[in-house]
């Protein structure tokens, strides 16, 4: 049986899980990435290095985020969310960001690229993490079961 998700059904799909996919579109032309990412019941936090991602979310805010929940092909659930970029320049969102990252992705980190950065040491150099969130303007759902 194929249907749609409820509001709730879809808020605890985005709950769930961990990892989903931003499209962006500037330019012409449309980028697809994952991205590990927390719900926190209104908005989609998370971090990037700048990079084309950034860029293309900086010309163009509209951006489209989906997730899966997935156990075989006859069982899954979908998320879609259509939602506008936000990045989060002040001290207060940027903390926010950085301990719900922290908080929730902290057990499940095997890779740099997942972790949310600390601060480098003394004399070290590194690119400064750009926190954004996605504000929710519409979200839908689909699921299969069988």
């Amino acid at each position: 049986m194929i249907g749609s998700l409820t509001g709730e059904q879809i808020d605890q799909v985005l709950f769930s899980r961990v990892l989903g996919r931003i499209g962006c579109h500037a330019d012409g032309k449309t980028y697809i990435v994952p991205v590990a990412y927390v719900f926190d019941g209104t908005h989609i936090y998370a971090h990037s290095r700048s990079g084309q991602k950034i860029e293309m979310m900086r010309k163009n805010p509209r951006v489209c985020f989906q997730v899966d929940d997935i156990d075989n092909l006859s069982n899954w659930r979908s998320v879609v969310i259509d939602g506008e970029y936000e990045e989060l320049k002040s001290a207060e969102l940027q903390d926010k960001a950085f301990h719900l990252l922290k908080t929730r992705l902290s057990p499940l980190v095997t890779s740099d690229a997942a972790r949310p950065p600390d601060e480098p040491p003394p004399g070290e150099k590194r690119l400064r993490p750009v926190f954004y969130r996605i504000a929710i303007i519409e979200k839908s759902g689909r699921y299969e079961k069988r």
